[in-house]
């Protein structure tokens, strides 16, 4: 009997921790912005650095997560539908041609949230259990 309760409970550990690694990942502007909505497209292009506006012509600063953070890792498959390494790639090509560079990085979700709220032209993406009214969700992938 105690067992079956340890494997049991091993076995709902391991499902929890699975889940929790996975993000659900939201596109975030400020609360300020005028942008309300974007689309994967052109979300993509701001994050690849093929286009350095939003739709309304105004300069955006796109904002990172650390390589290997499974939000950054689940935005880039269901945005921009590149992997990990697929993504190396494309910046290694980019930067050795001079085309452009990659966008800054920053440390987590609560240090993206906070660099997007104070900055009207700022875009990232966060964990949707982070956001709060500093910023607006553009969009859901």
């Amino acid at each position: 009997m105690f067992r079956k309760c340890l494997m049991l409970s091993l076995l709902l550990a391991a499902t929890m921790l699975a889940a929790s690694a996975r993000a659900e990942v939201v596109v975030v502007v400020s609360s300020k912005s005028n942008i309300t909505r974007l689309t994967a497209e052109q979300t993509t292009k701001i994050f690849l650095g093929k286009v350095v506006t939003f739709p309304n012509g105004v300069t955006a600063f796109p904002l990172d997560q650390p390589e290997g953070s499974a939000v950054r890792d689940e935005f880039y498959s269901k945005v921009a539908r590149k992997n990990a390494s697929q993504l190396t790639a494309y910046w290694a090509k980019i930067i050795f041609t001079g085309d452009g560079r990659p966008p800054k990085t920053l440390t987590d979700n609560l240090s993206v949230r906070k660099a997007v709220a104070a900055s009207p032209n700022a875009i990232g993406y966060i964990d949707k259990s982070v956001v709060n009214r500093s910023v607006r969700v553009v969009l859901e992938p």
